[in-house]
């Protein structure tokens, strides 16, 4: 994880354990009768009748042997699974999405990808193996950051945590491509704001502090930004990571001061701006996905967006307030 106060406490990790897997498992996630939400400000109401659901799928006969410690850790964990249920629980979608893990991907395809229509993702075993051993390398060589639990500062966990992170931004593509959302930026910006706004309000903050690891490693190992890297339409490696923590950090300002702001891992320059950033964020993507709550998630999902609206006025406001004190600071 970025730390800007001793750029030595980087992180890496270690598997154990082999589960071999045999067969086709294919994970259903639980659905419930959808039908589409509407309210105040809200866009386009969706079409009536939907049916599509998420489902899991590991193509196990395509799993080279040295990548089924990795599939195993995924499997195991049932993280993508968790994801695919928030979803089949919370939205009504106009299509079937199935998740493939597994080697049999289009070509060109080497890490995890979302089809143009939102209706397949795919995640490549090898895809898995490489974030593995990534982290097995910060786990064996970097001073465990501040803000990880010793708990969590393994190999395992820290795979598991960083691939729902990763799944997360995959998710957000295939809502984005299947729901038709509006962006006001870069698509990749917007995937990678939905695994915040999933994994922070949903799961906690392991998820969003494993992918800085992760992705702190990566930019690490690529070092000077090519043209190539300055040109993507993602964000320049090292950047996301801190993006990672900002929203992190601002969704709880007092909760992470001490242990992200304090400890060096996220500027003091840029942290102050993080609670409004995170409202913005939190706000956007209930709105977002408002017109598509299930029946069921649409009492919870209006009073989370409610919640959502009335932090980001607070914290505009109270940005308002110190803009000139963090501007003069910078």
């Amino acid at each position: 994880m970025p730390n800007t106060a001793d750029r030595s406490k980087r992180a890496h990790i270690v598997l154990s354990g082999v589960l071999l897997l045999a067969g086709v498992v294919s994970t259903g996630c639980s659905g419930e009768a959808r039908d589409a939400g509407q309210g105040p400000g809200a866009g386009p109401r969706p079409q009536a009748a939907r049916s599509g659901r998420v489902t899991v799928v590991y193509e196990a006969q395509t799993v080279k042997p040295e990548d089924r410690e990795a599939v195993a850790l995924i499997r195991n964990s049932r993280v993508l699974e968790r994801t695919a249920d928030w979803v089949n629980r919370s939205l009504t979608l106009p299509h079937d999405m199935v998740v493939k893990v597994t080697a049999a991907v289009p070509p060109g395809v080497t890490d995890a990808v979302t089809q143009p229509d939102g209706r397949t993702i795919f995640v490549p075993p090898p895809f898995l193996t490489e974030i593995e051993k990534a982290l097995a390398d910060v786990v064996k060589t970097v001073e465990r950051p501040a803000p990880i639990p010793a708990s969590e500062y393994n190999t395992d966990d820290l795979t598991v945590l960083s691939t729902e992170f990763i799944f997360g931004h995959e998710m957000g593509h295939a809502l984005q491509r299947q729901l038709l959302l509006a962006n006001l930026g870069l698509e990749e910006d917007a995937a990678d704001g939905f695994a915040s706004f999933y994994t922070v309000n949903e799961v906690g903050p392991g998820p969003s502090l494993a992918a800085a690891v992760l992705f702190d490693e990566i930019a690490r190992k690529e070092g000077t930004p090519t043209l190539e890297g300055m040109s993507s339409d993602h964000p320049v490696t090292q950047q996301r990571a801190f993006n990672f923590l900002c929203y992190l950090e601002g969704s709880a300002p007092k909760k992470y001061q001490q242990s992200l702001v304090d400890s060096g891992y996220l500027p003091k320059t840029r942290a102050p701006l993080c609670p409004q950033a995170w409202a913005m964020l939190d706000y956007g993507w209930w709105t977002q996905l408002q017109p598509h709550f299930s029946g069921a998630f649409r009492g919870r999902g209006a009073e989370e967006q409610k919640k959502a609206h009335e932090r980001l006025i607070a914290e505009t406001q109270a940005l308002a307030k110190r803009i000139d004190e963090i501007r003069s600071g910078q």
